[in-house]
């Protein structure tokens, strides 16, 4: 029994060791461009992105496309299969490599600066949101104050309060008026079950609440806090944030494609 003991225990303290070092083990990218190089950190709780955006690395999908969507204060985009070898003014589009995978949204990931994340088709053809991952953009954005952000906050919580109220209170009005006047005990009862069914209601909607850790960012490095939870974060640049900058500071054509060609390399390093 002490010997099956011994080796049951290792086996438990080899299996452990092996999964937390699968989970430690943390994947990067090297974006070499005309510009500057960007060094990009995966995550590894987005393993659909990461994996399917490493295929394509490793098979030379990215090299020689472009930056070929460049907004200042918003995002740099690139990737696209479309973008190889166009020729000057040439429009780019989704290209023809398309790679459709799930969303994989996660609260402790969002759109500060930096982030790498993958863009998609709009929602009237794509209604899950899922990820073309055959391209990225990286999030320039700008910086925001506190009561921005609350505005934000505001802007989207309070049309879906209004619209459970409208639900559960308004076709109860009369008779919550009714009863108050009558019966203040079931007044009070009535009451208190609409709003447990407009507080569980709006806690399984989409209201916005950013977290400390979001208005840390957004009010100091900046991002894009209007687009958290419709495009999948994948990854984050780690070095060469003021790459980000000259890219977004290009002047662009009517198609916002920069004048001066930004071509992509993308290998896997080492950390």
């Amino acid at each position: 029994m002490r010997k099956l003991s011994i080796l049951l225990t290792a086996t438990v303290v080899f299996l452990t060791i092996g999964t937390l070092s699968a989970q430690e083990y943390t994947h990067y990218v090297l974006i070499n461009t005309n510009m500057g190089n960007m060094k990009v950190k995966l995550y590894n709780d987005t393993p659909n992105h990461r994996n399917e955006f490493l295929k394509l690395v490793n098979k030379g999908h990215f090299d020689g496309t472009l930056f070929y969507r460049v907004i200042k204060n918003f995002v740099i985009q690139g990737g696209s299969s479309d973008s190889r070898n166009a020729p000057p003014g040439k429009h780019i589009g989704y290209g023809t490599g398309a790679v459709n995978i799930d969303a994989e949204f996660r609260d402790n990931h969002f759109h500060k600066k930096g982030a790498i994340c993958a863009p998609r088709q709009p929602e009237d053809a794509n209604h899950f949101k899922m990820s073309d991952i055959s391209q990225f953009y990286i999030v320039e954005g700008k910086v925001w104050t506190n009561e921005q952000l609350d505005i934000l906050e505001k802007n989207t919580n309070i049309p879906i309060k209004n619209d459970l109220k409208r639900k559960y209170y308004l076709p109860r009005k009369e008779e919550l008026a009714k009863l108050k006047k009558e019966d203040p005990r079931a007044f009070n009862k009535l009451l208190r079950e609409i709003k447990e069914k407009i507080n569980f209601e709006y806690s399984l909607s989409d209201y916005l609440e950013f977290s400390e850790e979001q208005r840390k960012a957004y009010t100091t490095i900046g991002g894009l806090p209007d687009l958290d939870g419709e495009y999948t974060v994948f990854g984050e640049v780690v070095e060469g944030f003021d790459v980000i900058d000259k890219i977004a500071a290009l002047k662009t054509d009517k198609n916002d494609r920069p004048f001066t060609d930004v071509v992509i390399e993308i290998k896997e390093i080492s950390q």
